[in-house]
């Protein structure tokens, strides 16, 4: 199959562009792991988690960050595949990536515990790996998730780069809706 690129709009060209930096941004952290731009959004995401969870207990309550910062990621993809647009769903899902990667390096500092904490608290991490008796796994257990990220990521500019080149215009159904919508309305009695 050959692309016709003369039948791209803007917004196709776009999206293109933004899975590519997606891409570049990916590999740059996964070659240099540690904090990232985005880990700004999702520290706080990280630390309501152990709030939501907190009711269930101390060992759910410590993995309560690390869950909040999958669920909500996955929360967005399943909205934007419900709404049918791959390509912010592909976008969610490279997030969801991104955090796993985020998650591989607090769970490989379990046994040094070196990375600075907010409000200089207990290490999850640590807490969770001794209360489960693998503490001593921490480089394998991170090692698991980073490639678990990997694999995501690589599916989510897969996904991207699909979804851009294969996507229909958008304006012309979002005119559609609006045409259906306002002559609805204007059949309605008055």
């Amino acid at each position: 199959m050959i692309l016709n690129l003369s039948d791209w709009t803007p917004r196709r060209f776009a999206k293109v562009g933004g899975v590519t930096l997606l891409a570049v941004y990916g590999i740059a952290i996964l070659r240099h792991p540690g904090f990232a731009l985005i880990d700004n959004v999702n520290l706080p995401i990280h630390e309501t988690g152990h709030l939501v969870f907190a009711p269930f207990g101390e060992l759910i309550t410590a993995l309560g960050g690390t869950l909040f910062q999958l669920i909500v990621p996955a929360v967005f993809i399943g909205y934007f595949v419900r709404r049918r647009d791959q390509f912010a769903a592909s976008v969610a899902l490279w997030w969801l990536a991104e955090n796993c990667w985020n998650i591989a390096v607090y769970v490989a500092d379990a046994q040094a515990q070196q990375l600075p904490l907010v409000g200089g608290g207990e290490h999850d991490w640590a807490f969770i790996l001794a209360e489960l008796d693998v503490l001593q796994q921490d480089a394998h257990i991170a090692a698991m998730v980073r490639f678990t990220g990997t694999v995501f990521f690589v599916a989510a500019i897969l996904w991207g780069y699909a979804s851009a080149a294969t996507e229909a215009d958008g304006s012309s159904t979002l005119d559609a809706a609006a045409s259906a919508s306002s002559s609805w309305t204007s059949d309605a009695p008055k």
